[in-house]
């Protein structure tokens, strides 16, 4: 029967050594970047430009897509803002073919970060060596694909690095209303993204502070052999947010996603701080107002909302009466003697007599909802237009003639009576010719 195989044994100082073996590797140092501007791969104090960072969600935590109040999620709060943005790209002979196709696919990865349209964001980009070439300007493409096509097109120029002539020629023929260029009513940023690798051929100081001054937001992208000090004359203030260097031109590309946290506006109203008692609204410039829902109106404090009174706008559409709710809405009623009928804004008659317009000289008798007759006094008989009435004569024979007895007391009664019916007559009138002016006013409460 054959033996088994002895088992196999470590070695004594490999057996010592196994537990460090499967330790992982230590990570590589951070590089250590120059001064003044940021390198790829390295983050500025708390984070992103310009933004606090979000911790993390805790495990088990709900994902929705709302935010909650204060905080600021990746996704839903934030998005590209308008922008008037020229490229100004170094193709000089230090730059090859391959760099310089590295270069077209950066400024093609940050055009798809962006929002391209005649209302958001506008691009031109500018070719420079010893001379200055404006390949395309801001209003020439309004959508991304025929955009990224022309930047495929562009071509190296030749020698030289002309970074100040560069800059002027953006700041005289690409920023300007004719080459499709904002004005200063519309509140859109200008930037500029200047990108070399090495140091340039003119003075920049200067035409980089006039570009500033001008309102051009600078930012510069050094690469390889790029000129720190000129990099930092060029771009704007903070250094630490405009400018940024990268050791080749093979990782250039991993920059477009800086600089879209750097074009990105908050959705102000996504973070639920606004303080808005109706609706929030976000507004191009990266800030927002509030509006109030129909049947309101923004109150001077331009957060909370008051009802309106919608009857004194005269719109409401009501036959006879407009009454306010406390809802912000309103409904219709109408006069007495009327129903509302079923559309909730006009009326019909209930009662014709107590419309005031039958024309009966004394009473109106109501013969239901559409019909009526008239009536008179004791005393009086109804004339043949069936409205006024007339003193039957056994009546006017007491009024009118003496008394063959000439009893005082009878001449006194008559008087009397003359004179009571005299003064109903006269009230009665005054109470129909009222009544025929209120049938057609507006009343609101």
């Amino acid at each position: 029967m054959p033996r088994p195989a002895p088992a196999r044994r470590l070695p004594g100082l490999l057996l010592l050594l196994w537990p460090l073996l499967l330790l992982p590797p230590p990570a590589a140092p951070d590089p250590v970047a120059r001064p003044g501007f940021r390198r790829l791969g390295t983050r500025g104090p708390g984070g992103s430009p310009g933004r606090r960072p979000t911790p993390a969600a805790p495990d088990g935590a709900p994902s929705s897509g709302a935010s909650e109040p204060g905080r600021a999620r990746g996704a839903g709060v934030c998005k590209s803002r308008p922008l008037d943005l020229v490229f100004i790209i170094d193709s000089s002979r230090s730059v090859r073919p391959l760099e310089f196709t590295k270069v077209k696919t950066f400024v093609s990865r940050i055009i798809d970060t962006l929002d391209i349209g005649p209302a958001d964001t506008r691009v031109a980009v500018v070719n420079y060596a010893s001379t200055v070439k404006i390949e395309f300007q801001l209003q020439a493409y309004t959508d991304k694909q025929s955009l990224k096509q022309a930047v495929g097109r562009i071509t190296p120029l030749s020698t030289g690095t002309m970074s100040g002539l560069a800059i002027q020629t953006a700041m005289d023929e690409a920023f300007t209303v004719e080459a499709g260029a904002r004005g200063p009513s519309s509140n859109i940023p200008k930037v500029a993204i200047i990108v070399t690798d090495g140091r340039p051929q003119d003075q920049v100081n200067e035409v980089a502070a006039r570009a500033r001054a001008s309102g051009i937001e600078l930012y510069a992208v050094g690469v390889d052999r790029a000129d720190m000090e000129s990099l930092k004359m060029m771009a704007s203030e903070p250094l630490e947010e405009h400018v940024f260097y990268v050791e080749t031109y093979g990782v250039i590309e991993k920059l477009s996603s800086r600089f879209q946290e750097t074009f990105c506006a908050l959705d102000k109203c996504a973070l639920n701080t606004h303080g808005c008692e109706h609706v929030c609204v976000n507004d191009r410039s990266g800030s927002y107002h509030c509006e109030c829902y129909e049947g309101y109106t923004l109150n001077e404090d331009r957060k909370t909302c008051s009802a309106q009174d919608i009857c004194a706008l005269g719109t409401h559409g009501c036959q006879h009466i407009c009454v306010n709710d406390r809802t912000g809405s309103y409904h219709c009623e109408c006069y007495e003697g009327y129903t509302l009928n079923a559309d909730k804004k006009t009326c019909s008659v209930r009662d014709k007599c107590a419309l005031g317009s039958h024309g009966c000289q004394h009473i109106c008798v109501s013969d239901g909802a559409t019909s009526y007759h008239c009536d008179c006094y004791p005393g009086y008989t109804l004339n043949e237009d069936k409205k006024t009435c007339s003193v039957i004569e056994e009546a006017r024979r007491l009024v009118s003639t003496e008394d063959a007895c000439g009893c005082e007391a009878t001449l006194a009664f008559q008087d009397k009576v003359s004179s009571y019916l005299q003064r109903l007559n006269t009230k009665l009138d005054d109470i129909l010719e009222k009544l025929k002016v209120n049938e057609y006013g507006q009343i609101h409460r």
